[in-house]
């Protein structure tokens, strides 16, 4: 019983890390979508403001896209670790 309820645990955990890591992968893919929007927006204006807001959210999408594929390999990274007993 007790290899059991120890198995539940671990595919309890292995089943949140796959959320995260499912989370995060749909995090990257749209931080990738609004990066080619914003990119598209900057080469199709010719206005100094505009610019410079694209500049400002280009630079904004590019923080947050290092940021979750940062998470993404620390939570791959902590896959590879044996899980603790419970």
């Amino acid at each position: 019983m007790r290899g059991t309820a120890r198995g539940f645990w671990r595919s309890r955990r292995e089943s949140q890390r796959e959320q995260a890591r499912r989370a995060l992968m749909e995090g990257v893919a749209q931080t990738r979508v609004l990066m080619a929007q914003a990119y598209g927006g900057f080469n199709a204006v010719a206005d100094p403001d505009l610019i410079e807001s694209y500049v400002f959210e280009i630079n904004a999408l590019q923080a947050r896209y290092s940021y979750l594929l940062r998470q993404l390999k620390e939570l791959e990274g902590a896959e590879d670790l044996p899980l603790e007993r419970a």
